[in-house]
């Protein structure tokens, strides 16, 4: 008697990050067709080249492009080429630029400080990065270069058409160069009723860390420079800092994959509608309070922490912001409403025992 297959083990980390999930099937197929005998390296082969012609049809441009391993080095390098060592890099205060990066954006650019801005759920305030650019204009401040933000935020926030308008005028207003942290760009892209181009090089932006990574791809980032001027000896930056592949059709191979089959946008479409189903079934639990808007792929939310340690008690994995009480859940291509039924249904529970009391502010 043959035995039946095993049911499908429930992975609950699946909300602790996008990072967790596997290589999307167009991802892996192209991958495969890409190992097909031998190609040139360092990115002289057709699949980077297609690749590259691929981003530009995408955001209706004649951008530079560039392949790096991870969303580190694509801010970092980036950011590097727009500004020298006595420069300043103003961004978010939650940025990852700022929180999760480890110096990298000051240590490729030799020195470049960084200035932090508030700013309501992850978007910076722009007459906070007016005044950082005129509160001092003597030698002895590091002159501010560069506007980075984020998109989608780190809040799990999208700037919206008219918000992005503003901020490229206000970045030429005070002469600052635009930079975008695109680790969810195609997030905030599912989210809005607007092209690629209106959400990056129509908007001001002039360099772009596309995310690729996060959306279903194995590795790998893509640079992009709207301001080709901005790109010059950009590729010696990557050599140097160890992120010129050598095999760089196997990073640029995903990206054919996911633009030719438009799984580019459905996976992030997807994991957007995840993350709305879960925000609705969330609305409903005692104790549980959302922090911040569902925009794209994340739901934030403020809960007691004895319902925090309880969930991971059953094993639940999820990050959680050091003494604020609040907890990010993330969708992402491969979650699937199985998922969000197990963690409600757990958490539902789990409230359920708690004594009624507020949830942390």
């Amino acid at each position: 008697m043959m035995k039946s297959a095993p049911a499908p083990v429930l992975q609950k980390n699946q909300f602790a990050s996008d990072n967790y999930s596997g290589i999307c099937p167009q991802a892996w197929q192209a991958m495969a067709q890409a190992n097909q005998g031998t190609a040139a390296a360092y990115g002289n082969d057709p699949w980077t080249a297609r690749a590259c012609d691929l981003l530009r049809d995408f955001f209706e441009t004649d951008c530079q492009v560039f392949f790096v391993f991870n969303g580190t080095a694509g801010n970092s390098l980036a950011l590097a080429a727009l500004c020298h060592s006595y420069h300043s890099v103003i961004c978010h205060e939650s940025s990852h630029v700022e929180t999760d990066e480890c110096g990298a954006a000051e240590f490729f650019s030799n020195g470049t400080k960084i200035l932090l801005v508030p700013g309501e759920h992850g978007k910076v305030d722009l007459d906070a990065v007016a005044h950082t650019v005129a509160r001092r204009s003597d030698i002895h401040y590091p002159k501010p270069k560069v506007l980075s933000i984020t998109q989608a935020t780190e809040l799990g926030t999208v700037y919206c058409l008219q918000e992005l308008q503003a901020v490229g005028a206000q970045a030429r207003h005070l002469n600052l160069h635009l930079h975008m942290d695109g680790a969810r760009f195609a997030n905030a892209l599912a989210s809005l009723a607007a092209s690629p181009a209106d959400i990056s090089w129509r908007a001001g932006v002039d360099v772009l860390t596309l995310g690729g990574t996060k959306n279903g791809m194995a590795v790998g980032e893509a640079v992009i420079f709207f301001n080709r001027g901005l790109a010059e000896e950009f590729d010696y930056r990557c050599k140097q800092a160890g992120q010129l592949a050598s095999k760089m059709r196997f990073l640029a191979a995903p990206w054919i994959g996911l633009l030719e089959s438009g799984a580019y946008l459905r996976n992030a479409a997807h994991a957007n509608r995840c993350a709305a189903l879960l925000e609705s079934e969330l609305r409903k639990i005692k104790g549980v309070t959302l922090t911040h808007p569902r925009q794209a792929n994340a739901v934030f939310v403020s809960m007691p922490p004895s319902l925090i340690e309880s969930l991971r008690t059953r094993g639940w994995h999820f990050y959680t912001f050091i003494g604020s009480g609040h907890a990010r859940f993330m969708c992402s291509w491969n979650t699937l409403e199985a998922d969000i039924a197990a963690l409600v249904a757990d958490m539902r529970e789990l409230a359920a025992r708690l004594p009624d009391q507020a949830p942390p502010e």
